[in-house]
């Protein structure tokens, strides 16, 4: 993936109002995807700072700061309590609900559904329009407020081991999807797979301790490591499965 070059002067051009105004300025929240591509471009600096509203936030803004004792946030955690006794609701039903008020995805960051409640990351400006005009998801009724403290997403995993000749990415995702390395391949070469939200481009690429494995249609894995090896030279590689 390549970020395009409207999105690159759009933020060159914070980043001068930023200097010429001596003022933060911050851009809309971006994927993952982007984020990847984007901290080569703008490193994390006393400068420059990456922010979801919390720590561990996977969609973040870009925050141009001038003065690097700026404590500038213009991010709100919202919240709504949420009655799923006789309906439940999913991250596709809120999704579709922002979408359908024509949000634009950029407006707001992570969302989740824990302990009967929403809690939805956006921008401080887009707040009261959610606030308002959000009311209902999938027929179930919601009144989203903003919350007096950021929450934090709790990511839950469980350990599953694989066996595998070597670290490559194709002997990786063959073993995780128990499909065959030709397969595997393919999927690689189709922009399938990604490590550490980059898109993998070569079958041959090596995993790495802690590297984070998307693959579409099997979900993300951590790779822990290599665990031990038999007498054959054959992997037991352990792997975190975000569920």
């Amino acid at each position: 993936m390549m970020i395009n070059k409207t999105l690159i002067a759009h933020l060159e051009d914070l980043k001068n109002k930023c200097d010429v105004w001596h003022k933060a300025q911050a851009s809309h929240f971006f994927s993952e995807e982007d984020l990847a591509e984007l901290s080569q471009i703008y490193p994390a600096s006393k400068h420059i700072i990456y922010d979801g509203g919390y720590e561990g936030a996977r969609k973040k803004k870009i925050i141009f700061l001038y003065d690097e004792e700026d404590d500038y946030r213009d991010i709100v955690c919202l919240v709504s309590d949420i009655d799923q006794r006789f309906r439940e609701i999913n991250h596709r039903d809120i999704l579709g609900a922002l979408m359908s008020l024509q949000i634009d995805r950029g407006s707001f960051g992570d969302f989740w559904i824990e302990n009967n409640k929403i809690y939805l990351y956006s921008s401080n400006d887009m707040a009261k329009f959610i606030i308002d005009n959000l009311k209902r998801i999938n027929q179930l009724s919601v009144q989203f407020e903003i919350s007096d403290i950021n929450h934090i997403q709790e990511f839950k995993y469980k350990d599953i081991q694989i066996i595998v000749s070597n670290n490559r990415i194709d002997a990786i995702v063959a073993a995780i999807t128990h499909l065959s390395r030709s397969k595997a391949k393919e999927m690689i070469s189709s922009s399938l797979v990604q490590i550490n939200h980059r898109v993998v481009e070569e079958a041959e690429e090596l995993c790495h301790n802690y590297n984070i494995i998307s693959i579409r249609g099997y979900g993300r894995f951590v790779y822990v490591g290599i665990q031990k090896e038999n007498k054959r030279g054959r992997k037991s590689i352990l792997l975190k499965q975000c569920i």
